[in-house]
């Protein structure tokens, strides 16, 4: 790439070493080292200057905002998979592209769902906390017994890339898998999964829900009160997906009500503003928002929002474009 006049990228969260190594080797760029949210004031200023916007999911590009953007702006990359953050709709209307960073996530995210699965059903939470208080006087063989996994049943909602490797990861630990998704899938994929063309179908046949599925108008607190009473006395709800997807005020009901026997949460409704009644619950596993969180995972999403870069500014389609 010509460095007479490079691009000039306004960069909104602080990047892996890699990726900004990358990214300055060709390309002005305006970072945020501190990784500090950024005022309105210093994002106006390095969005006046900018050709390309690098943001993350803690800013929500809306009509509004993608409407006031000055017309030097021409792309906007996401170091994110999911873009419920982005009015799409918008941004082509203001003639913007938009990138993200699909398919490079999978496995570390259907690593976290299973370490979800598992702290839920093996009271994790409780049993640290135990430890940690200084109150375990040794085993006896009524403490903290859990869900045993062998031969229990798993419904994962959305089958797609995560929601596949999820389900290669919970055979290993004998569950039988469960599936709902808006099309079924082929032999081959579905790998002896059980498809159900209805939530109402398979809620109450499974020991444990993983949610798996984008956060879209449709499926904006898909998990309500009517969905959790459908779930199977005794049974686990997993989301490592999008905190939209539940409404947490329902959640708490069915576990403070024992309906519910856990829940492994690693995203949450309004992050990082978290609902402390969730996390205060000794049957709520819960992380904050690490899906993602590994070296490879985090470089190969930077790199996608690099590749999108590259290809726009040398007239190219966007390799991971949404827009």
């Amino acid at each position: 790439m010509a460095t007479s006049k490079q691009p000039r990228i306004l960069v909104t969260r602080r990047l892996p070493e890699a990726v900004t190594e990358r990214l300055l080797r060709d390309y002005d760029a305006d970072l945020n080292a501190d990784d500090r949210p950024l005022s309105d004031a210093e994002l106006a200023a390095g969005i006046a200057r900018a050709d390309g916007l690098f943001v993350a999911s803690n800013i929500k590009w809306d009509a509004e905002r993608l409407s006031a953007l000055p017309d030097n702006v021409k792309i906007l990359v996401t170091f994110s998979v999911g873009h419920d953050h982005i009015d799409l709709d918008a941004a082509r209307r203001r003639g913007l592209k938009v990138g993200n960073t699909p398919d490079v996530l999978t496995e570390a995210v259907a690593d976290i769902a299973m370490l979800c699965l598992l702290g839920a059903a093996r009271r994790a939470v409780e049993s640290q906390r135990m430890l940690h208080r200084g109150e375990w006087e040794g085993w006896h063989s009524t403490q903290l017994v859990g869900m045993e996994l062998t031969g229990r049943k798993l419904g994962i909602v959305g089958m797609g890339r995560i929601g596949r490797a999820t389900a290669r990861r919970a055979r290993g630990f004998g569950l039988e898998i469960h599936y709902h998704n808006r099309q079924r899938l082929d032999a081959e994929a579905e790998q002896g999964a059980i498809y159900h063309d209805r939530l109402e179908t398979m809620l109450p046949v499974v020991d444990i829900v993983s949610l798996s599925c984008p956060a879209t108008a449709e499926t904006t607190r898909l998990v309500d009160a009517t969905f959790l009473r459908a779930m199977r006395p005794g049974s686990i709800l997993v989301n490592t997906a999008r905190g939209a997807l539940v409404d947490e005020h329902d959640l708490l009901a069915a576990l403070e009500s024992g309906h519910l026997f856990a829940a492994g949460l690693d995203v949450f409704d309004n992050e990082p503003h978290v609902n402390p009644k969730l996390v205060a619950r000794d049957d709520v596993f819960s992380l904050p928002h690490i899906g993602s969180a590994t070296v490879n995972t985090r470089n190969a999403m930077g790199f996608c929002c690099l590749d999108n870069l590259d290809a726009f500014f040398q007239g190219r389609p966007l390799p991971f474009g949404l827009v």
